[in-house]
């Protein structure tokens, strides 16, 4: 009978270290103390080296995959021959002992070192744990050595999902494409970029022939939010801060709250990555239960306050989902709608693995220019910016940063946020005159979700008189029922609720 595999090989390797280097030392280290390869589980290595060919391309020798640890995660382990210098380059003292030490066991071979190349050090170190079986992790590594993490071998983001399965590619921005339409499905406000944000991007027009330097807007976003620099990432719009997640940082079991926006899971899912969903219901209102996620989560996606629904979660029960070994990711893309941002972890630095992303799309009319930012520890942003190509932002995206974070601008979206709470307040008010509607209330973002019988044929009477609503039934969690309504000024929202009374009398009756 076939003894089950239980040995786990923790390996360190330098940038470019190639394959043949790092399977030779494998297979020699395992001989060596008389193991047979065979009973090899996995290869294990710190997150920031799990995509590395050498690695990867040795585990597809061996025929085991690549699991990937945080550097934070392996900083505590202890291990019997720690190095400064490895801890300084990587986190960790050895990553080869704590990687392969890291989820218990027996340690069999402390750490080894293949043969150095012209004098120099050596370039890839491994070390040997036997785990016992009922300690042997049943979780989903992140990189499998029979199919290297490569860009080919990405796979769209709803293949494998079931026809029935909302489509996460589709956005509010296909209901007003090449139509004349009165658009209350975009979440971007009216009148915007206003004219001295236009000013600003034309002046930077005639730099372009130099290659972008986001070095002075990375600044002003950091001191915007009193931050060191080292914890921003400016991205080409929070849709690359998705991708740049789900392919940069280790995952094993991500989980998405929904309804909310779909990007992030079509990103992970586009990742190669089984992607869990946590579903809150209409009848508690959206509000999210900490309890519903599940304990072995490693990374949780949710959207603060959130789209669609408008609900806005406090700061103290985000708190909650936050624990050692897990990345939890606030969407924060409409919180500078919320007078005051309350409820806002964007400048916390104590809360463990958070990342949160912003976007300056809606609030400043920037949808064409494409640009964000990312808020996190420097490990994680680290991770995130070696994922990102050369220059991944323009030049007249970053003069748009850096204006977006001066006093003026900052008190310009303060007030454009308490104008959107009065907006708000006066469209909620004249759908409460219609009693087929159920509206998801309180309502805290640019934008309000409500439920209503034959949503499908109201959609599309509103279009036919002038109107674009933003269909719920792509959003998980949702159905045909539900709409999503922009919230703009009180003249075209009058507008607006005599084209739905319109269009709640034109139907036709049931039988």
């Amino acid at each position: 009978m076939n003894r089950p595999a239980s040995l786990v090989v923790g390996v360190g390797a330098r940038k470019g270290a190639p394959a043949d280097e790092v399977l030779e030392l494998v297979l020699r280290t395992l001989r060596a103390a008389g193991l047979d390869p065979a009973e090899l589980a996995e290869l294990a290595t710190v997150d920031s080296k799990a995509d590395e060919p050498g690695i990867v391309g040795a585990a597809a020798g061996l025929g085991v995959p690549v699991r990937a640890h945080r550097a934070q995660e392996l900083a505590r382990v202890r291990v019997p021959h720690p190095s400064g210098a490895v801890r300084d380059a990587t986190g960790t003292a050895s990553v080869a002992e704590a990687a392969a030490l890291t989820g218990g066991g027996e340690l069999l071979v402390a750490k080894r070192k293949s043969a150095p190349v012209g004098g120099g050090s050596s370039a890839v170190t491994c070390a040997v744990v036997r785990r016992f079986v009922a300690e042997s992790m049943s979780a989903a590594p992140v990189t499998y050595g029979s199919r290297p993490f490569t860009m080919a071998a990405m796979k769209p983001p709803t293949q494998d999902l079931d026809a029935t399965v909302p489509d996460l590619r589709h956005h509010g921005d296909a209901e007003v494409r090449g139509h004349d339409l009165t658009d209350l499905a975009v979440n971007v406000r009216t009148g915007t970029p206003p004219g001295w944000l236009r000013e600003r991007i034309a002046q930077s027009l005639g730099s372009l022939a130099a290659y972008p330097d986001g070095r002075p807007a990375r600044a002003a976003v950091a001191a915007r939010h009193g931050l060191p620099v080292e914890r921003v990432l400016l991205t080409a719009g929070a849709a690359e801060a998705f991708v740049l997640i789900a392919r940069a940082l280790p995952a094993r079991r991500p989980v998405v709250v929904h309804p909310q926006f779909t990007e992030p899971e079509a990103a992970l899912r586009a990742a190669g990555h089984e992607v869990g969903r946590v579903l809150l219901r209409p009848e508690d209102g959206f509000v999210l239960d900490p309890a519903a996620v599940p304990d072995d989560a490693d990374l949780v996606v949710i959207g603060n306050p959130t789209n669609p629904t408008s609900v806005l979660h406090p700061a103290g029960v985000l708190e909650k989902l936050a624990r050692p070994g897990r990345t939890l990711v606030v969407d924060e893309a409409f919180m500078d709608a919320v007078p005051g941002e309350r409820e806002a972890l964007c400048g916390r630095t104590d809360v463990p693995g958070l990342v949160v992303l912003r976007s300056l799309t809606k609030t400043w009319g920037l949808a064409g220019l494409r640009i964000g930012y990312v808020l996190a520890e420097p490990a994680t942003i680290a991770l995130l910016q070696e994922a990102q190509p050369l220059w991944p932002v323009s030049s007249p995206a970053l003069a748009a940063a850096e204006a977006c974070m001066e006093p003026r601008a900052l008190a310009e979206a303060a007030a454009a946020a308490d104008r959107v709470t009065v907006d708000r307040a006066h469209l909620l008010a004249g759908l409460a005159e219609f009693a087929e509607i159920r509206v998801v209330e309180p309502a805290r973002g640019p934008f309000i979700l409500l439920r209503v019988e034959r949503a499908v044929e109201i959609r599309e009477r509103l279009r036919c008189l002038g109107f674009a609503a933003r269909r719920g039934d792509t959003f998980p969690g949702l159905g045909p029922e539900w709409l999503r309504l922009a919230v703009r000024d009180r003249a075209t929202t009058n507008r607006f609720l005599q084209a739905f009374d319109q269009a709640l009398q034109a139907l036709p009756r049931r039988p």
